[in-house]
C-alpha cells in the first residue's frame, strides 16, 4: 500500500473524509450544527495524527496554508463556529470561502466568491485586449476574446468534472 494510501486510510480512522490531489490533501466532515464542537475536536485529534504520520514519513503540515471552512445554509450560520481550530500546536483560523480544484466554495454553500473571482479575471483579461484591440485583424480579435470565454468555462467545467 503507498504512503498516501495510509495517509487517507488514517483519516478515514477517525471517521473523516478524506479528498487527495496531487499533494494536497482535503479533509471532509459534517454534522449537526449543535455538534460543531464535538466535530472541531474530532477534526484536530486527526490532524495531529496525520501531523505525527507526515513527520514519520519525512513530511511536514504546513498550518499557515491549511484552512477551516464551515459550511452551512445561510439560515444556520449563525450556529456554526467562528473561532480559530487547533491542530498540531497552531490555530488554524475559519475562513469564509475556500477554493477546492480551482473553484471557491463559500461557507453558505454557494459559489459566489468564485463568480466573482472569474468575473474580475475575464475583466482584466478584456482590458488587456482592449489595450491591443486596434493592433490586430478582427479574426485574430474574436479569436482571443473566444478563447477567454473558453478557458474560463473550461476551468469550471474540470472542477466539477474533477468533484465527481
Amino acid at each position: 500500500m503507498s504512503r498516501i494510501a495510509d495517509l487517507l486510510q488514517l483519516v478515514k480512522h477517525h471517521h473523516i473524509t478524506p479528498h487527495a490531489y496531487a499533494d494536497d490533501t482535503q479533509i471532509y466532515g459534517h454534522c449537526q450544527p449543535s455538534d460543531a464542537g464535538s466535530l472541531t475536536q474530532q477534526v484536530s485529534v486527526c490532524i495531529d495524527e496525520v501531523s505525527a504520520w507526515m513527520m514519520a514519513n519525512r513530511l511536514q503540515l504546513n498550518p499557515p496554508n491549511t484552512e477551516v471552512l464551515w459550511c452551512a445554509l445561510s439560515r444556520h450560520q449563525h450556529q456554526i463556529p467562528t473561532g480559530p481550530v487547533r491542530a498540531d500546536d497552531a490555530l488554524m483560523s475559519s475562513v469564509t470561502a475556500a477554493q477546492h480544484l480551482g473553484v471557491y466554495i463559500d461557507a453558505d454553500v454557494t459559489v459566489r466568491t468564485h463568480v466573482t473571482n472569474t468575473v474580475r479575471a475575464c475583466f482584466a483579461e478584456l482590458r488587456q485586449i482592449r489595450s491591443v484591440r486596434r493592433s490586430l485583424p478582427q479574426h485574430a480579435l474574436l479569436t482571443l476574446i473566444q478563447t477567454l470565454d473558453i478557458t474560463q468555462v473550461h476551468k469550471c467545467h474540470v472542477a466539477e468534472h474533477c468533484r465527481e
